[in-house]
């Protein structure tokens, strides 16, 4: 056994931890190897699996020009032999066109010497691919790498797009074209809303010079308080299109126009406007137009109803609510079509029906009816109703009501009534036709036809009136006279007038005919057989005649006698007063008042024989008048002056009011006196005693008026129209109680008549007499006494 020393020892010690620690140290590098080499081989396999996977195809060219691959680029390109040199991918039936295989090579060779890449294209004539070879400095000197990317579906996208960016040039300039065309202003906004494009329309609104200009300027075709920012803003925001119309000035004028603002995501807003005014105008036109005739039918007194497509009611007028009897409260809820008709069902105001549903579904079909449907409706209470469905361009429906209970009712009563007018004129004893106003036959009674003995189916072709007088001409005693009844007929349908005539037949009878004209424009011909009125006429005229002649005879009688009264009664006047004055010696007392009732008796005989001569001779036109200046006041003032003595005798109160004016009138103051005489005789015969008569005259318009009235006992009217007749037979005097022959008022009347004046009797039973006389003043008195009125 070997013993080691410390130092030894510690010598051996350090060796061993030498060893040790190098033997440490040689596992744990053999341990980091072993894995760097495990990344390595697993790199290289990913790389592998990556280069197997690429859309791409290796190749290596060396510098001498042999070709280093796998072989896959062969499979790739479809080729069925290997490959050794770039010569060998020249195949005009597999590969590539030689020439483009010669340029490959010559730019791998520019590649190997300066170490620059390229890209080449290559295509493949057969298959028809297309390839990209990207070459690039390979590993080594004088080595390329080469890589081969399949560029087919890249080329041909490329095309595609290529078109499709072509034909999207295309569309754009068209596009862009037809936006500067457009008549209305359209722009485009950025995304802050901004304009950046703007076309014509637009321009010549804002009244610029050009696009540049209001893109510049940012020219707003709204004024600028109206925010145009905020409704695009909106728009961009909700991405929603915004609609609005705005009162806007367009080249100068003040518009209304729509505003549309579309939005494009983040390219911005795209807007354009159109003027609106008239579309506004139009609008506003129709709904007024909508509210006339809303209120028109509201006026009819028609029941309207109209409906909606929808086939909801949206109106219906007073008439309506009233015929069918409906609350408007229930009404304003916009009831359907159907509704309606049930409603009207169960207010009994629709056609009774054993199948309704089928009856209100055959209603239903109006709305899609192309004409207007028309029906007639008897409601269970007897109205009838005539029903106009009329269909809607909008598809909806308006129907009428019309209430044609009265008219049915007012038809029936002109039926009848025309059947009473028919059996009446077939009943008349007058001749009736009526004509039109052409001149036709209309109407014609059993009569006419008879008259002019004219078959009823000649009648019944309606002949003309020329046709209907060649018929009746040879008829009548004169033919000459029928183109009479022609000439009237067309007065009375052309001229509007009335006319009328008489004609004779030749067997005698004679007919008085006449045209009116009627409102509807016909004529209304009569005839009237007056042949036994005729003969009574001639009778009559000749009775006329010979009362005539008998009053003639009469007055020519009366004048005579009155003539040949006056030789006697002179001589017995005259032999009275021979003995009222002694001539025959003294009388005793009764003979004395004998001879003086004799003169009074003669004298009033004397008067009224005068009376009667100038009565006959007034009427006859033969009583002579002198022409002189009269002055009445002073002519009336006499006559009552000289009737106050009698006046006072009976106890009558006799005032007068008689102002002394230049009241002359021309005439014959002694007929005048006479005149003025009688009346005042009369007022004192026949006013009781202690009554009262009033004379006055005045001035009134031109004439002088004479008034004489008294309180007397007046008389009835049938005896006052009488009294200014001549030989009326008077009434009974007041005074002695005897009868007066009543000659004083119509002699007067006569005379006042005479001198151009009048006369006029106003009297009432037990109320008195009033005799106005008015005479026309001279032609100086009369301008008088017009100025003094």
């Amino acid at each position: 056994m070997i013993v080691l020393d410390g130092t030894e020892a510690a010598l051996v010690a350090g060796v061993l931890a030498l060893w040790l620690v190098a033997g440490v140290s040689a596992t744990i590098l053999g341990i980091r190897r072993s894995a760097k080499a495990r990344f390595a081989h697993a790199e290289a396999e990913r790389l592998a699996a990556l280069i197997a996977a690429a859309p791409a195809a290796p190749l290596i060219v060396t510098g001498t020009g042999r070709i280093e691959e796998d072989g896959r680029l062969a499979d790739w390109l479809g080729l069925r032999r290997s490959l050794a040199t770039l010569t060998d991918l020249a195949d005009e039936q597999e590969g590539f066109a030689r020439p483009d295989v010669e340029a490959l090579a010559r730019d791998v060779a520019t590649t190997a010497i300066s170490a620059r890449g390229f890209a080449r294209r290559l295509a493949m004539p057969a298959s028809g691919r297309v390839l990209l070879v990207r070459g690039s400095p390979g590993l080594g000197s004088g080595r390329v790498m080469l890589w081969f990317v399949d560029m087919t579906e890249s080329e041909r996208e490329t095309a595609r797009l290529a078109g499709e960016a072509d034909r999207l040039g295309q569309a754009l300039d068209a596009l862009s074209a037809l936006i500067e065309a457009a008549p209305f202003p359209m722009w485009h906004r950025g995304p802050d809303l901004r304009l950046a494009l703007v076309n014509g329309a637009y321009v010549r609104a804002v009244e610029a010079d050009s696009a540049a200009e209001v893109v510049d300027r940012g020219l707003e075709l709204l004024e600028a308080n109206s925010a145009p920012f905020a409704i695009p803003a909106d728009a961009r925001d909700l991405g929603a299109v915004s609609v609005r119309t705005a009162p806007a000035i367009i080249a100068g004028a003040r518009r209304t126009i729509r505003i549309v603002d579309v939005p494009l995501g983040e390219a911005g807003i795209a807007g354009y406007a159109f003027d609106v005014e008239e579309l506004e105008e139009a609008r506003a036109d129709l709904r007024r137009f909508v509210d006339a005739q809303r209120d028109m039918l509201d006026r009819l007194s028609a029941g309207v109803a109209q409906f909606a497509g929808d086939q909801s009611l949206v109106f219906c007028n007073g008439h309506f609510l009233r015929l069918f009897e409906m609350e408007p409260e229930w009404l304003a809820d916009r009831p359907e079509f159907d509704r309606i008709l049930e409603r009207m069902r169960e207010a009994q105001r629709a056609p009774e029906s054993r199948d309704f549903p089928g009856w209100k579904a055959g209603r239903r079909l109006w709305f899609n009816a192309t004409a207007p449907v028309e029906e007639n409706w008897l409601l269970p209470a007897g109205t009838h109703l005539r029903v106009v469905a009329q269909p809607l361009p909008d598809g909806g429906l308006l129907l009428i009501f019309e209430d044609r209970t009265e008219q049915l009712q007012l038809a029936s009563a002109r039926d009848t009534l025309l059947r009473v007018r028919t059996a009446t004129f077939d009943n008349l004893f007058e001749a009736i036709a009526v004509f039109a106003g052409d001149g036709r036959l209309h109407l014609w009674n059993s009569r006419f036809r008879d008259v002019w003995n004219v078959q009823e189916e000649e009648l019944a072709r309606h002949p003309r009136v020329d046709m209907l007088v060649q018929w009746i001409a040879p008829k009548l005693a004169d033919p000459s006279r029928a183109g009479l009844i022609r000439e009237l007929v067309r007065i009375a349908t052309v001229e509007r007038q009335a006319r009328g005539g008489r004609i004779a037949l030749v067997d005698g009878r004679h007919f008085e005919f006449a045209a009116v004209p009627m409102p509807d424009g016909n004529a209304l011909f009569t005839l009237l057989d007056i042949t036994a009125s005729r003969v009574i006429e001639e009778a009559l005229r000749d009775r006329n005649e010979a009362l005539e002649e008998a009053d003639r005879v009469k007055t020519a009688f009366v004048a005579n006698i009155s003539y040949e009264l006056r030789v006697p009664l002179t001589t017995i006047s005259g032999f009275a007063e021979m003995l009222e004055g002694g001539y025959a010696g003294d009388l005793p007392e009764t003979a004395r008042e004998y001879v003086v009732a004799i003169n009074s008796a003669v004298a009033r005989l004397s008067t009224l024989i005068g009376d009667v001569l100038d009565l006959t001779q007034s009427e006859a036109g033969s009583l002579p008048l002198a022409a002189e200046p009269v002055a009445i006041a002073m002519l009336v003032r006499d006559a009552a002056a000289d009737a106050a003595d009698v006046a006072r005798a009976r106890g009558l109160s006799l005032t007068f009011n008689i102002p002394a004016d230049s009241s002359i009138v021309i005439g014959d103051s002694r007929r005048l006196r006479q005149g003025v005489d009688h009346i005042l005789r009369n007022a004192l015969s026949y006013t009781q005693d202690g009554g009262r008569i009033l004379v006055r005259t005045a001035i009134v318009g031109g004439m002088v008026e004479i008034v004489i009235s008294d309180n007397g006992p007046g008389m009835p009217a049938h005896q006052r129209e009488r009294m200014l007749q001549r030989f009326n037979g008077g009434a009974p005097a007041q005074g002695d109680g005897a009868s007066s022959p009543g000659l004083g008022l119509p002699l007067t009347h006569q005379l006042v008549e005479a001198h151009g004046g009048t006369l006029d009797l106003q009297s009432e039973e037990g109320r008195g007499t009033t005799v106005t006389i008015r005479l026309p003043l001279a032609g100086r008195a009369a301008a008088s006494a017009g100025a003094v009125r």
